[in-house]
């Protein structure tokens, strides 16, 4: 199953895959902030995570991340929930991160990942333009979206 580009609009990084599992528990994986170092293909996302086991809406988490060999902390709130379907949450930054399920069979679903950086000021996101940051994300969500579908492929 090859992960897909998907052009949802300027200054948002969005890509899909078909991964064989129920939408109930890959929304469960990605719903468990402990556990978003699993989901993680950047190799960014440490396991240290304090927050809820279970996001809900307007829930917040605060992630360890290593980038560049520099570690650094942050708190992230969920701005949009649909059970088992769509989960967002807000960086300190005003960018976004979304996870979008669809269910295709009763053993497959669509899940899209989103990096949504038009929810910045202009000359912010034009920051993160220069210094690589959709590129290297796009790279990011297409190793996390990789890893997904061999998690349950073994499963």
């Amino acid at each position: 199953m090859a992960v897909e580009q998907v052009e949802q609009g300027p200054r948002r990084v969005a890509r899909t895959v078909e991964v064989p599992a129920l939408a109930d528990d890959v929304f469960a994986l990605v719903a468990d902030p402990h556990r978003h170092g699993e989901l993680d293909g950047s190799g960014t996302v440490r396991d240290t995570v304090s927050g809820p086991q279970r996001l809900s809406q307007g829930a917040q988490f605060l992630v360890a991340m290593k980038q560049f060999g520099i570690p650094y902390r942050f708190t992230s709130t969920v701005t949009r929930i649909e059970e088992g379907r769509l989960l967002e949450w807000r960086h300190p930054a005003g960018h976004r991160w979304r996870w979008e399920l669809t269910p295709l069979t009763p053993t497959s679903t669509r899940v899209t990942e989103t990096f949504d950086y038009s929810t910045v000021p202009a000359v912010q996101g034009r920051v993160f333009e220069l210094l690589g940051v959709p590129r290297k994300n796009a790279a990011g969500i297409e190793a996390t979206l990789r890893q997904l579908v061999s998690r349950y492929a073994r499963a």
